[in-house]
């Protein structure tokens, strides 16, 4: 399919096994705190509902088939991050692109992302959420680079759900690009090094 692929690291099916087994542990825990907030999700409960903040682009794929193994009435809100731009193979620092909804206060949210690197993606957008007061916050991401916690955690970042620890290498596939390319391919894979 693509000769600029190296190896693959995560397959198909072992993703697909993975994202229902995230989706079940996260059904799981958001009926738990619906349920201690009284509150059902019904059409007349404006205050608590749950809503899920896919980070585009590179959460486009997982983001879709996390919320199919959600069996919960949900609001799903997406914004946009920019912060490997064109051929960069590190991050050059987050910035939010598109406006977050401003309807969060008193809801359970759970922001996806492809991967946990520098955390400064996951940062910034919890920060953000959070100035709405919602009920909770909590973070879902499919990968997580094994670089030193330190540089995570000192930037407030955190995944309360973890798909897959990963080496810290730059990886493809799933939703994850390069230069725009290879978010279509099925699995977790990095690229050949004349790709790059």
């Amino acid at each position: 399919m693509f000769p600029e692929i190296d190896r693959v690291l995560i397959g198909r099916e072992t993703i697909a096994r993975r994202v229902r087994e995230l989706g079940t542990s996260l059904a799981n825990d958001l009926r738990r705190d619906l349920g201690a907030s009284g509150s059902n999700g019904g059409d007349g409960d404006r205050l608590v509902g749950v809503v899920i903040i896919p980070i585009m682009s590179g959460a486009m794929v997982f983001g879709a088939d996390l919320i199919r193994e959600l069996p919960l009435k949900l609001r799903l809100e997406l914004v946009a991050v920019s912060s490997y731009p064109g051929r960069s193979l590190e991050s050059k620092g987050a910035a939010i692109r598109s406006e977050l909804p401003r309807t969060l206060g008193g809801r359970h949210v759970v922001i996806v992302d492809d991967i946990l690197d520098s955390g400064q993606t996951i940062a910034l957008v919890r920060r953000a959420v959070e100035e709405q007061s919602p009920a909770s916050v909590r973070a879902c991401v499919l990968l997580r680079k094994d670089v030193p916690r330190a540089v995570t955690e000192a930037e407030g970042a955190r995944a309360e759900y973890v798909g897959f620890d990963i080496p810290d290498e730059f990886v493809v596939g799933y939703g994850l690009d390069y230069d725009g390319y290879y978010r279509n391919y099925p699995e977790i894979a990095t690229l050949k090094r004349e790709a790059l």
